[in-house]
């Protein structure tokens, strides 16, 4: 199955893609990719590069502040999203693959940037786990933007939430902070919810898209794990105790608190045990 996803369709080329030969070149040409299929290409051209030692550990560039961005889909605040409500006609699911599409849009540049602003402060692993991520995030948006467009609608056709990059613009100054607050509490909220997300289309006999979500699911658990062991990572240099250490950050850059109920099993799974969050719902 992985193949068949992965393989990059014949009628696509990147664009004007130059071959750098050091990784941070390779992940600002990721962020500075505003088309969503180029986007795409770049990022699993940039994964397979790293892959196969194309690329040297090198970070000789700033990362930007934000990402490029299409013209479409228009993105809005929060309080102004329409809202989608329950139910089960085809409009409210294609609003939820949509919603669903463009947060792993923006997952893509969160995991390159994550690559591209802290990759220098960390052994190559750090490097090989986010590529991973990278490219994981690309395939689940290109997989979503397939049901949609086998529903006749495409990503950019509705609005979305512009305030998926506020996390990233506030740890930019910190791996610890980022660490802790996109792999281990927006990543690990997806734990928490894709499940009954899953069940909602079998129910509405929307096999395909449950297949999809399953599978973004598994690969979800092991995001959440690299968060938690780089957060770790940098715990043990600085000497901090983890469990503390993520509470404080949480309080400083993540607004709104954490909700439960939480999916134990999967955060377990992923080393994010309840030491870290039991005491700060």
């Amino acid at each position: 199955m992985r193949k068949r996803y992965w393989r990059l369709s014949k009628r696509h080329r990147l664009p004007d893609m130059t071959e750098y030969s050091d990784v941070g070149s390779a992940v600002l040409r990721v962020l500075q990719t505003a088309d969503p299929n180029a986007k795409v290409m770049a990022a699993r051209h940039a994964a397979r590069q790293w892959r196969m030692g194309r690329l040297s550990h090198d970070f000789r560039h700033s990362m930007p502040d934000m990402p490029a961005r299409p013209d479409r889909p228009l993105l809005l605040r929060p309080r102004d999203m329409p809202r989608r409500g329950g139910g089960t006609s085809v409009p409210r699911r294609i609003a939820l693959i949509h919603a669903l599409a463009h947060i792993e849009f923006v997952a893509i540049d969160l995991a390159f940037d994550m690559i591209g602003r802290f990759g220098a402060q960390f052994p190559r692993q750090f490097t090989d786990d986010w590529m991973r991520v990278g490219s994981e995030e690309a395939m689940h948006f290109a997989l979503l933007d397939r049901r949609l467009r086998a529903m006749d609608c495409f990503y950019g056709a509705l609005p979305a939430h512009d305030g998926l990059w506020d996390s990233a613009k506030s740890t930019a100054h910190d791996a610890s902070a980022r660490l802790a607050i996109v792999p281990m509490v927006l990543e690990a909220r997806g734990l928490d919810v894709t499940l009954q997300t899953v069940e909602r289309f079998e129910r509405q006999g929307d096999n395909l898209t449950a297949k999809v979500l399953s599978r973004i699911y598994r690969d979800e658990i092991h995001h959440v794990s690299y968060g938690t062991k780089w957060f770790e990572f940098v715990c043990d240099k600085r000497n901090q105790n983890p469990h503390v250490r993520w509470k404080e950050l949480v309080k400083a850059h993540f607004k709104g608190g954490l909700k439960p109920p939480f999916n134990d099993s999967a955060r377990q799974a992923a080393g994010l045990t309840r030491e870290y969050y039991s005491a700060i719902e």
